[in-house]
């Protein structure tokens, strides 16, 4: 993973949440969802994620003053969670695999 992978992210994640947070409807939040997709297929590991997140929330609530903080962390989170979807079924197709491969080959338990 590079750190321009990271920081192309970042700087889409911003755009996205940005617009979000003043058009929330499903256009906007369905950029949130195709950043999560962005994210798996560049190679962005969730810690990235979660930095990026917290580096744009951080600067969104800054450039909002003292505004309502509690909107500001609401729609962070509903944000966070959309892109996060594709990171979610991913993980559980992996573990789906794993639990389909330990049926199949279960390990003989000594008698």
């Amino acid at each position: 993973m590079t750190g321009d992978a990271v920081a192309r992210l970042r700087q889409s994640y911003s755009v996205g949440f940005l617009r979000y947070l003043s058009r929330r409807d499903e256009l906007t939040l369905h950029t949130a969802y195709e950043l999560g997709r962005r994210g798996i297929v560049s190679g962005v590991s969730l810690l990235d994620l979660v930095q990026i997140h917290h580096a744009v929330l951080v600067d969104a609530l800054t450039r909002r003053g003292g505004g309502d903080l509690g909107d500001v962390a609401d729609a962070a989170a509903a944000f966070l969670a959309e892109v996060l979807g594709p990171f979610e079924m991913t993980h559980r197709a992996v573990l789906d695999r794993a639990g389909g491969v330990a049926a199949e080959n279960p390990r003989r338990r000594p008698s």
